[in-house]
């Protein structure tokens, strides 16, 4: 099943002469369960174009589509409560509330979508359990290690059952340890749970841990490889 297609996706910043072209006509497919890797310098175009397939920005031209609904088409308080229910957004900063505890930074989207906060609470401790925090649940953000806290970040992700989980440099403020922890629970979520993941990186050790890679440069799509995960 094709879950991502994207057809001439172009983003332009600016008019005339002097705009800038983060993305140039890009396109290509994301199956049903694949973990995908998008890579490029710095100024390439890949985050711009995880935004917008998250649907946290809009392109300048061309179509996509997930499970076979035309997303960048739909109004905005539609396109609104897609990205709220059924994408998973994982920031490099964690985003997490300071004075939150693990479980309520979890819950805390449940509850946005009108789930009571018993079910809410019971979600939020299974995708904790998911991504290796059992029983930590009670502890505030400055009482977990940095890989911890972007682990508080992909349960919170994920607890909605996402169609699809969007990662932007996941391991950007992470040392090699707690990184190596990050994808791991990536590679459970993917390969345990069928989790389709679209992930932004610039290391290329991480690429041990996908199926495919998709490679920017100046806005173009310039290389798709299939990878064989370690």
């Amino acid at each position: 099943m094709k879950m991502i297609i994207v057809k001439d996706l172009k983003r332009y910043y600016g008019t005339g002469e002097t705009a800038v072209k983060a993305l140039r006509g890009v396109s290509f497919e994301i199956k049903k369960g694949e973990f995908v890797a998008i890579m490029g310098a710095s100024g390439s175009g890949k985050t711009t174009l995880l935004r917008i397939l998250a649907l946290l920005d809009d392109a300048t031209d061309g179509e996509y589509t997930i499970r076979g609904l035309q997303v960048s088409s739909l109004p905005e308080a539609e396109r609104s409560y897609y990205r709220l229910t059924q994408v998973g957004y994982v920031f490099q900063d964690y985003a997490l509330i300071n004075e939150m505890s693990a479980a309520e930074n979890v819950y805390v989207l449940s509850m946005m979508e009108g789930k009571s906060r018993k079910e809410s609470y019971k979600t939020a401790l299974e995708a904790l359990d998911k991504v290796g925090l059992k029983g930590k649940h009670n502890r505030v953000p400055d009482e977990l290690s940095g890989g911890e806290k972007q682990r508080v970040a992909i349960a919170r992700a994920i607890a909605k059952k996402p169609d699809i989980l969007f990662a932007d440099e996941p391991c950007a403020n992470l040392d090699t340890s707690n990184s190596k922890q990050v994808l791991d629970v990536f590679k459970e979520l993917n390969e345990k749970y069928g989790q389709t993941i679209v992930m932004v990186t610039h290391e290329p050790w991480h690429t041990e841990y996908v199926d495919r890679v998709i490679t920017l440069e100046d806005g173009n799509l310039v290389s798709d490889e299939k990878k064989q995960k370690g």
